[in-house]
């Protein structure tokens, strides 16, 4: 990352995934690494099953912008539904980063994605979930990816903020960091 420069993170997905607590876990990793952070919620419909989206800006530099992501450099999708749904890739900057929970083969997923100039990474956070968790939700699963896959934050950083986050509740602790871990390990780049 450079000194100078803000990333933009917006995560995608439906009320009850844990969109939000993705997006704040990485605003804590990113505290827990001297930078500076932003991480906030935008919510439609506030129902159970409604798409919402949720914020983190990260930068060396303190913050000053107060807005919403409007062109994030990376969009990490939760929930594979909302693809064609809603338009998750509005505004992604040329060469961004996009990493999709996605449960199926990289012929599958090329077929659904829009043309442009942006990487992107898969993973099968929701089966990773289940097994590891419990429960298929994949919010701290794409975050094993995330690490992965851009120099954002760090794994251990993400593990740590994890661990805070869920410091009631040591069992959950450690299925989350064992689901971040192997997400970290089998996220695809084709």
């Amino acid at each position: 990352m450079q000194s100078e420069e803000i990333i933009d993170i917006r995560f995608h997905g439906r009320g009850g995934q844990g969109v939000v607590t993705a997006s704040r876990l990485t605003g804590e990793a990113a505290i827990l690494e001297k930078k500076y952070t932003h991480a906030f919620p935008s919510f439609g419909p506030e129902r159970s099953g409604a798409p919402i989206a949720a914020f983190t800006r990260i930068s060396e530099k303190p913050i000053v912008v107060k807005t919403q992501v409007y062109e994030p450099n990376i969009v990490v999708i939760i929930d594979p539904t909302l693809l064609g749904n809603v338009d998750v890739f509005q505004g992604l900057k040329p060469k961004g980063h996009v990493i999709i929970n996605f449960q199926g083969e990289w012929d599958e997923l090329k077929d659904i994605l829009p043309q442009g100039n942006y990487s992107v990474a898969y993973l099968d956070g929701t089966s990773i979930a289940r097994e590891h968790i419990g429960r298929p939700i994949a919010n701290t699963v794409v975050l094993g990816a995330l690490s992965k896959i851009t120099d954002v934050v760090k794994l251990g950083s993400i593990i740590e903020a994890t661990r805070r986050f869920f410091s009631k509740n040591p069992d959950l602790v450690e299925k989350n960091i064992a689901a971040i871990k192997r997400a970290a390990e089998e996220v695809k780049v084709p």
